[in-house]
């Protein structure tokens, strides 16, 4: 069974996700938004297999490639936003000095399209295409849970006033895309706590079924 570590990171609390093999011997890290020591002392426990994107904006990414040269291990995203990671300006940390400096790493090493599926921790990772909150945005599913990214939150849903930000396609995206998985599905979003499909498909205001 795998483990879920959540670490809340960076001037906006994104969440990076440290996902565990059964062994607690190999991981993979997703989105981890900023390089941050306690962080990656946590990561050296691990062998680093993946570090899956959700999508590129700055405070998703800020961490990349700190993970990626201590570790060594791919990068993965979607081909809408191959050229973000590389952009402080498509990635917005050009955009916001205040908050944060302009974030530049290099290219992904893998990209991904919808309907992939990634053989990670051994087990299978599918990937959902959930563009909306950004163009490229994924959502990645394994077993009984699955990682949202901005797409949708608890109780919310993803800005879509952003570059590349769309809101149909963002109500599109939940309604086709996760809305259809089973109820008990654990959504783990880029900000704030875990909830469910069946919670959301109920109680939020945002996006109705």
């Amino acid at each position: 069974m795998l483990t879920i570590e959540t670490f809340e990171l960076g001037a906006l609390a994104t969440n990076a996700y440290l996902v565990t093999d059964a062994e607690r011997k190999r991981a993979i890290v997703v989105d981890p938004g900023t390089a941050d020591p306690e962080f990656l002392r946590r990561l050296e426990t691990f062998e680093v297999e993946a570090i899956l994107l959700t999508h590129c904006h700055f405070d998703h990414i800020g961490g990349v490639e700190a993970v990626r040269q201590k570790f060594g291990c791919p990068v993965y995203m979607h081909a809408a936003e191959q050229d973000w990671l590389t952009d402080p300006n498509k990635n917005g940390s050009a955009r916001w000095p205040e908050v944060t400096p302009p974030i530049q790493a290099s290219p992904p090493d893998k990209l991904v399209a919808d309907g992939d599926e990634l053989s990670l921790l051994g087990e299978t990772f599918r990937v959902l295409y959930t563009p909306g909150h950004s163009p490229g945005s994924v959502s990645y599913l394994c077993g009984d849970f699955v990682f949202a990214g901005d797409v949708l939150f608890c109780r919310s849903v993803g800005r879509t006033d952003l570059p590349g930000g769309n809101t149909e396609l963002l109500v599109q995206s939940i309604r086709e895309k996760l809305y259809t998985l089973p109820d008990h599905m654990l959504v783990l979003p880029g900000h704030g706590p875990a909830t469910t499909i069946g919670e959301e498909k109920r109680e939020n205001p945002f996006v109705r079924t």
